[in-house]
């Protein structure tokens, strides 16, 4: 609690003593209340460090027994896109970061594409933070444990458009079942905090590295994007 609150407070306990007693409004008194110097700061509690620090620490569901490393998210602190996929794979796993593996290789090359980059004008984060056995789906119990991470990272970043990849991350941010290939290629508003962000979905990386047919739909959907952008 911080000075001004204990001081507002006091003050209102004064009135009750007052009113009790006399009856009377005796002249307000100051009082030298510091802050508590254990409660946490505004920034301290929504920054990207201190998500990034819970998530490491985080043991709310089973997908933290057998992770070697979470997969916060980096990028941009104020992007203009944020790429949203399903969750950390074997390479990611390894090194704590998201899409770094073939499928985060190629993602970097789409996003390239149309002028975009996680080192410049995205961030890039996952549904959920750590790797599921075998690279199987996240269950819905996991996806709802991490949500607050992702919303609070949507909530600070701010990002002006949102790219959803594959989907999982799709049905988890659209709250839909419906098939990727129905959601794809138009713009969804996404709700956080107030600010209603455009989101497209599309296929997921790994998933054109297994079929060559999305590969030409995902561009399209690219194209849509950096159309959006533009205008």
């Amino acid at each position: 609690m911080v000075a001004a609150e204990k001081q507002k407070i006091a003050n209102f306990l004064d009135i009750v003593d007052d009113f009790l007693g006399s009856g009377y409004r005796s002249e307000p008194k100051e009082y030298n209340f510091d802050d508590d110097s254990s409660a946490p700061s505004q920034s301290a509690a929504d920054s990207l460090e201190q998500i990034a620090k819970e998530i490491k620490l985080c043991r709310s569901c089973p997908l933290c027994e057998k992770r070697l490393n979470a997969a916060p998210g980096e990028g941009a602190k104020q992007p203009l896109v944020m790429v949203i996929g399903e969750g950390p794979g074997e390479d990611e796993d390894k090194q704590g970061r998201p899409f770094v593996g073939k499928a985060g290789q190629l993602l970097d090359k789409m996003l390239d594409s149309i002028g975009l980059s996680r080192d410049v004008n995205c961030f890039i984060a996952n549904v959920v933070k750590c790797r599921p056995p075998g690279n199987r789906d996240p269950f819905p119990e996991e996806t709802q444990s991490c949500s607050h991470f992702l919303n609070r990272q949507i909530t600070l970043l701010r990002p002006k458009f949102i790219l959803i990849a594959g989907r999982i991350a799709a049905h988890t941010l659209l709250k839909t079942n419906e098939p990727i290939g129905r959601l794809r290629g138009k713009f969804f508003d996404i709700d956080s905090g107030g600010l209603k962000i455009p989101a497209i979905a599309t296929y997921h990386p790994a998933a054109l590295l297994r079929n060559d047919d999305y590969k030409r739909p995902a561009w399209e959907d690219l194209k849509l994007l950096k159309s959006k952008i533009d205008n």
